[in-house]
C-alpha cells in the first residue's frame, strides 16, 4: 500500500500538484481495495470511481483542504452501491437516496437531517441530476443553527448504482432525471427551492424537510423515531 501523503494544516488551502494527486488517489484506492477485497469490486472499477469522485469536485472547488478525504468517503459510498447492485450481502439497514437538481440545498438538508435523527439505523445518500459547484451558503448556515455542519460537504452526481442500491428514492424537483427501477419506493416531495434565497427564507424550507424526514423515519424504523 502506498504511504499516505504528508499532512497539512487544517486552515491551509492545500492545492496538491498532479504528482501529489496521483499519490493521494493511489493511497485512497489501496485503502478501498482492502475494504472491497476478495473480488467484491474489481480494481479497475475502484480506480475509476476514486479518480472520478475526486476530479469532478476538484475542477471547481474553491478550497481543496480535506477534498481527498471527502472524495474517498464518497467513493466508498459509490463502491458500496456497486457491490449491493452486484448482489453482495450488505447490512440490513434501509437505504434512502435524496435527489434534487443541484444537490446543493434540499437534498443536502434532507440527508443531514435523516442521518442525524436515524443515529445509524438508516443509510443515507444524496445526489443531484446536475450538481452545482458548492453547497448553498444559506443552507450551510441554517443547518449550522441546528448543530449540523455541511461546510465540508460537496454536491455529488446522481448515478444509476445509487438508485439501484436504494430502498427509498425521494426526489425534489428533478423531474424525470431519476431512473426508475422496479421494487423501489419512490416519493416526490414538493418543496420550495432555496437557490437564491436568504437565510430567513431558507429556514422554513429546512423545517418543512425536517418534519417530512421525521415522518419518513417513523415509517422506516419506528423505534428510531421515538
Amino acid at each position: 500500500m502506498p504511504a499516505p501523503p504528508p499532512s497539512h494544516h487544517d486552515t491551509e488551502d492545500y492545492r496538491p500538484t498532479e504528482d501529489q494527486v496521483a499519490l493521494l488517489l493511489d493511497h485512497a484506492a489501496a485503502e478501498l481495495r482492502q475494504q472491497f477485497r476478495g473480488g467484491v469490486v474489481d480494481e479497475g472499477t475502484i480506480h475509476h470511481v476514486v479518480s472520478d469522485t475526486y476530479r469532478e469536485p476538484a475542477a471547481t472547488a474553491r478550497v481543496h483542504t480535506h477534498l481527498t478525504t471527502l472524495a474517498t468517503r464518497y467513493a466508498r459510498e459509490r463502491l458500496a452501491d456497486v457491490a449491493k447492485h452486484q448482489g453482495v450481502p450488505v447490512p440490513s439497514a434501509p437505504e434512502v437516496l435524496f435527489v434534487c437538481v443541484h444537490n446543493a440545498g434540499r437534498s443536502q438538508m434532507a440527508a443531514a437531517l435523516l442521518h442525524h435523527h436515524a443515529q445509524g439505523k438508516v443509510t443515507v445518500r444524496s445526489a443531484g441530476s446536475a450538481p452545482a459547484d458548492t453547497v448553498n451558503p444559506a443552507v450551510v448556515e441554517v443547518m449550522n443553527e441546528l448543530g449540523l455542519d455541511l461546510s465540508q460537504e460537496f454536491p455529488k452526481k446522481l448515478t444509476t448504482d445509487a438508485v439501484e442500491a436504494a430502498d427509498v428514492v425521494i426526489t425534489m424537483g428533478c423531474g424525470d432525471a431519476c431512473p426508475v427501477f422496479p421494487g423501489k419506493r419512490y416519493l416526490d416531495w414538493e418543496l420550495a427551492d432555496p437557490a437564491g434565497k436568504g437565510v430567513d427564507a431558507v429556514r422554513p424550507i429546512r423545517d418543512d424537510i425536517d418534519q417530512r424526514v421525521r415522518a419518513l423515519l417513523a415509517d422506516l424504523v419506528p423505534e428510531a423515531a421515538r
